[in-house]
């Protein structure tokens, strides 16, 4: 009895169809349907493929801080050195930092092939020799190795890993609020902070800021560089500051109210009592 597959124009669905046909070819095959793990074709295609190589102490941080201005946070929980720099198609001239992945190494010996959740904190312009590159601190590399072979995997130098985002991938900091650090050059008229530790997205596609307490008013701020928002309002500014945060692939928002107060110093951190939901 002949049997007619109907192909369809969907790339997953087409290599179901394909695959059972080739099957059906095979005389020998006794198809048991169990055994055809259709959910584990899904769960491989959430990854795609990226190189990675390591840079900075071997169970360091990478950089202090790198081109998104988190400066010794990173070495510090909750990024706990586990922080990668990335090639252009990752760090997006500043919009990818903060961004969450997850990646995983199998080529090697010494790969465990469990996933690690990296934030990328600075760049790695260089990195061009892939669509996508990860240039990951000693401690993130290490991670992807087997229980002890930490080492082995970093002399490895350069792997061909496997990376995602989405499909869940979050950041999730338990226990942290976004705190904003004022950055040095702020004055009356202008004013500049470095954003971290969003849960979620993690990386913010706009920010705007509403001055003191009976404004309704906001204000868009502009990417200064990194992670670092700034707003040249060109007269004097009044404080309190209330800031709203705008997600970049969700669009979530969330609005840290009052959080710059009145008197407010330059370096100084100011905790939020918000976050986005991961």
């Amino acid at each position: 009895m002949a049997m007619a597959i109907r192909l369809h124009p969907h790339p997953f669905s087409l290599l179901i169809s394909l695959a059972l046909f080739s099957l059906l070819l095979d005389t020998t095959f006794c198809f048991h349907p169990k055994l055809f793990n259709v959910s584990k074709l899904q769960s491989d295609s959430d990854w795609s493929p990226a190189g990675a190589t390591w840079y900075g102490p071997a169970n360091g941080a990478g950089s202090d801080g790198g081109a998104c201005g988190f400066e010794d946070a990173v070495e510090k929980a909750p990024f706990s050195s586990k922080v990668s720099a990335g090639g252009p198609s990752l760090f997006q001239s500043g919009k990818g930092c903060g961004a969450c992945y997850q990646v995983k190494c199998t080529e090697n010996a010494a790969c465990s092939g469990s996933p690690v959740t990296v934030t990328l904190t600075d760049e790695c312009p260089g990195c061009v020799s892939e669509s996508t590159h990860f240039d990951l601190s000693g401690t993130a590399f290490g991670a992807m190795a087997k229980s002890g072979q930490a080492d082995q995997l970093r002399n490895a130098g350069v792997l061909q890993i496997q990376y995602k985002r989405h499909s869940g991938i979050e950041c999730e900091y338990p226990g942290t609020s976004v705190v904003f650090q004022v950055d040095s050059g702020s004055n009356p008229n202008y004013f500049a902070s470095l954003i971290e530790y969003e849960d979620g997205d993690g990386d913010l596609a706009r920010v705007d800021l509403q001055q003191g307490l009976d404004s309704d008013k906001w204000v868009p701020m502009q990417r200064s560089w990194g992670a670092v928002w700034k707003l040249d309002y060109g007269s004097e500014l009044r404080a309190p500051f209330s800031i709203r945060l705008t997600a970049l692939e969700s669009g979530n928002t969330l609005v840290a109210k009052n959080v710059i107060p009145a008197g407010w110093q330059l370096g100084k951190t100011y905790r939020s009592l918000v976050n986005f939901d991961a």
